[in-house]
């Protein structure tokens, strides 16, 4: 499997984002150099894609795929898009806070710690409907990582399309998100019309 080794906070700055939305608290205090070159417009465009698959931990072929079935769906294209990346499995553990960041959640799925509907999944990319209910595995209910962790997300806000149940360790999905529920500082227009070129 392919795994970007380049560090977090590195990336951050390069691509012009807040720690915050991959759930890290902390902050960078290097500055970037970077001479004032004027960026083109394919340069934003490539820019925002690479946002938008840093922020989700998806690479390149299957972020193609999810735009390709976003295309055929009903709706705006960069709208779905969005709504296909935000309903991914280990994004919906990330955001009902039963992980720290989406690539904690991605773990936690891969060690088929995560009950759907009463089903083990150990598949990250799972896409989630809505009236679905999510749950971490009732032995590992009790382990001191999951107390560590709803420490550490407690004071975190779940959106609104979401249910979650701290104590319990399981969350619902009452609908799929619409594009203004989604706060990720993403231009998906601009992925748009470069994957349209």
């Amino acid at each position: 499997m392919a795994v970007n080794r380049v560090p977090v906070l590195k990336r951050c700055r390069s691509l012009g984002l807040d720690p915050i939305y991959l759930g890290i608290d902390k902050k960078s205090n290097r500055q970037l150099k970077r001479a004032n070159r004027k960026v083109s417009e394919y340069g934003l465009q490539l820019r925002e894609k690479q946002k938008a698959k840093f922020i989700y931990g998806v690479l390149e072929k299957p972020f193609h795929n999810y735009y390709v079935k976003a295309d055929r769906m009903k709706g705006m294209t960069g709208e779905n898009l969005m709504i296909l990346l935000e309903s991914r499995l280990d994004n919906v553990m990330f955001r009902l806070g039963f992980a720290r960041t989406r690539k904690e959640a991605r773990q936690i799925v891969d060690h088929k710690h995560v009950l759907v509907n009463g089903k083990q999944v150990n598949i990250p990319s799972y896409l989630v409907k809505a009236g679905d209910t999510i749950e971490i595995k009732e032995k590992c209910k009790g382990s001191q990582r999951y107390k560590d962790i709803l420490e550490v997300t407690g004071g975190r806000l779940v959106p609104e399309w979401l249910e979650a149940d701290a104590e319990n360790l399981k969350g619902m999905v009452k609908e799929l998100p619409s594009r203004d529920a989604i706060d990720v500082p993403v231009n998906e227009m601009l992925i748009v019309e470069l994957y349209s070129k």
